[in-house]
């Protein structure tokens, strides 16, 4: 394989599906030599492998698939734990081939083909491989972390990332303590009003989270009575960060959107800011409270 640059470049692209949080993948459709169509999806891998009905019989040869056996989902299961145990990233890679494109049983609903929905055709998938990706802690995550919670600022994780790989990297930096509750999102919606407020208070670490879920959550702690600050640099993040008492976005890789519904905007995307903005916020707060008992007086 040469440079991906032009590997892309000479495959002819039909169709490009963006990635959806919801349904936590993206997929791109190419044409085949033979005048086929072919899938590729990419994303969470447990939610794709969950789709795949099939796999490749040998890897190292042609693209030819069989059957996918209980062993080998459990093998698949098992190697996407150890990854997220690690702290990697897991993606899994899968694809379905079709032809012609749109596919006939969704055509009737989708006489365009950018209205063909995803979700339609996510099945009797061939599964293709899983990556690991890891995204090492910034030199100083940490010790931010611990300066926070020095100061009696609670720090929680909401990420859209496998619940061992979040819990993993929330141990990491001193996030997650024996004790505190991680859960997924889908069962923090599954919840009821009251075991929510119930949890809320020990919740550390929410994974495949969606935008939803950290508005609620966001929500929920101003109800009790916290005051509540929310970092954020994607557009998902905005109705968050807008909800917030504080919403932090992101100057160098953060969204307009991001920007624009956040108060303050780090410019150097580094947590440890944070933790600086509440010491002189912090300053000022204690500075104005002296001045106006001198002038009581």
């Amino acid at each position: 394989m040469g440079p991906v640059s032009i590997e892309r470049s000479n495959v002819k692209i039909v169709h490009l599906i963006p990635f959806d949080a919801a349904r936590q993948c993206m997929a791109t459709v190419v044409g085949m030599e033979d005048g086929k169509y072919r899938l590729y999806v990419k994303g969470a891998s447990e939610v794709l492998l969950a789709k795949c009905t099939r796999i490749l019989q040998d890897p190292t040869k042609k693209v030819s698939d069989v059957p996918m056996t209980v062993g080998d989902a459990e093998f698949l299961n098992q190697t996407i734990a150890s990854y997220a145990s690690h702290s990697l990233r897991t993606i899994g890679l899968v694809f379905r081939d079709f032809e012609q494109w749109p596919p006939m049983d969704v055509r009737s609903a989708a006489d365009d083909r950018d209205e063909v929905e995803l979700e339609d055709i996510l099945q009797d998938l061939v599964f293709l491989g899983i990556t690991g990706i890891q995204d090492p802690l910034r030199d100083g995550a940490k010790e931010a972390v611990r300066a926070c919670q020095g100061a009696g600022v609670i720090v929680r994780m909401v990420t859209g990332d496998n619940i061992l790989t979040a819990k993993a990297i929330a141990e990491q930096c001193g996030i997650l303590s024996p004790g505190d509750v991680a859960m997924e999102g889908s069962e923090f919606r599954e919840l009821s009003r009251p075991q929510m407020n119930e949890i809320v208070p020990h919740l550390k670490v929410l994974a495949r989270s969606s935008p939803e879920d950290k508005q609620i959550l966001v929500t929920l702690l101003k109800d009790i009575g916290e005051t509540v600050a929310v970092t954020g640099d994607g557009t998902n993040d905005a109705s968050a960060l807008a909800a917030a008492d504080v919403g932090f976005s992101m100057g160098i890789s953060g969204t307009e959107v991001a920007r624009e519904a956040s108060s303050i905007v780090l410019m150097d995307d580094d947590f440890s800011s944070i933790v600086k903005a509440i010491m002189w916020g912090r300053a000022i707060n204690d500075a104005v409270r002296k001045f106006l008992q001198v002038c009581h007086f």
